[in-house]
């Protein structure tokens, strides 16, 4: 856990550090993918919701995109259904598909709403469903010539941020499930990281924060990289330093940048407070993109 300063120069210099960030970020939308440890552990969790509450007090509009990948795997070895991924996707057949709008529409998105509420929030949980908030198609990939059937899993086919936009003017915090609903009212099962990429350029947001379980992106001998450009960033992906989980979340990284939104930064979750030291101090934490 971080220790405050006890200090009162000390804490006098953190609020004065902070004042430019807030005066900066002032009326800006920043989208917030949530996952991995900050959204399991107990001091994590109810670190991360205060942060969602400083960040909508002092003007910003946070809009939080989650996932809940090991929930839905727990539930469904509960029922004893086995897990099947393809290059990384889930396959979605009708009955897991249940247990994913359950899990993220029902459980998670449910107790994230509950944990922002008990810290003095205003939060209202969402699914892509809610409005055709997401409006999406049937995922189809070639492999080997073939075509895979991921059964329920989706790709965006567009985003109506009307909905995200009427909750912003009156003070409410949108909580977003990443599932989305094709033309016949189906449900589809969305990546997060996507689905908060996505949204992020669509509200044209200032800054997407994606959080992970490293402490941001590494170089070859293993260092933290605090900031890459789009060129760096295709070298290192050419290279091989960027690769395996940490791939999407950086090709998610630098379409939304691509798409207008100011900068995407991938930060360490882990981290107590990450949120508000990535926002409101002059060192942030993680790897920051831009052009």
């Amino acid at each position: 856990m971080n220790e405050l300063p006890s200090n009162p120069h000390q804490i006098a210099g953190v609020l004065a550090e902070a004042l430019p960030y807030i005066q900066k970020f002032h009326g800006k939308t920043i989208v917030i993918k949530y996952g991995g440890n900050a959204m399991t552990d107990a001091v994590l969790k109810r670190s991360f919701a205060r942060d969602i509450v400083l960040m909508k007090l002092v003007g910003m509009n946070p809009v939080l995109v989650h996932g809940g990948g090991p929930q839905i795997n727990q539930l469904l070895e509960k029922i004893g259904k086995k897990s099947e991924f393809v290059d990384g996707l889930r396959v979605t057949d009708r009955e897991t598909m249940d247990v994913v709008e359950m899990v993220l529409g029902g459980l998670v998105n449910k107790e994230i709403v509950s944990n922002i509420n008990s810290q003095g929030g205003k939060a209202v949980g969402l699914t892509g469903k809610d409005g055709s908030l997401i409006r999406a198609r049937k995922l189809v990939r070639e492999n080997g010539g073939a075509s895979v059937d991921y059964g329920h899993v989706g790709e965006i086919e567009a985003i109506d941020p009307v909905l995200v936009h009427s909750l912003d003017k009156v003070n409410f915090i949108p909580v977003i499930a990443p599932i989305g609903v094709g033309p016949d009212g189906s449900a589809y099962n969305i990546n997060a990281d996507t689905v908060a990429g996505k949204l992020a350029s669509t509200l044209g947001a200032e800054k997407l924060i994606l959080l992970t379980n490293t402490s941001g992106v590494l170089d070859a001998s293993g260092n933290l990289m605090t900031g890459l450009n789009m060129k760096e960033t295709e070298s290192l992906i050419a290279e091989g330093v960027i690769s395996g989980g940490m791939l999407p979340k950086v090709n998610c990284a630098q379409d939304a940048v691509r798409a207008g939104v100011k900068s995407a930064v991938v930060i360490d979750g882990r981290i107590e407070h990450a949120i508000l030291l990535e926002l409101f101090t002059d060192r942030g934490v993680g790897t920051l993109f831009h052009f």
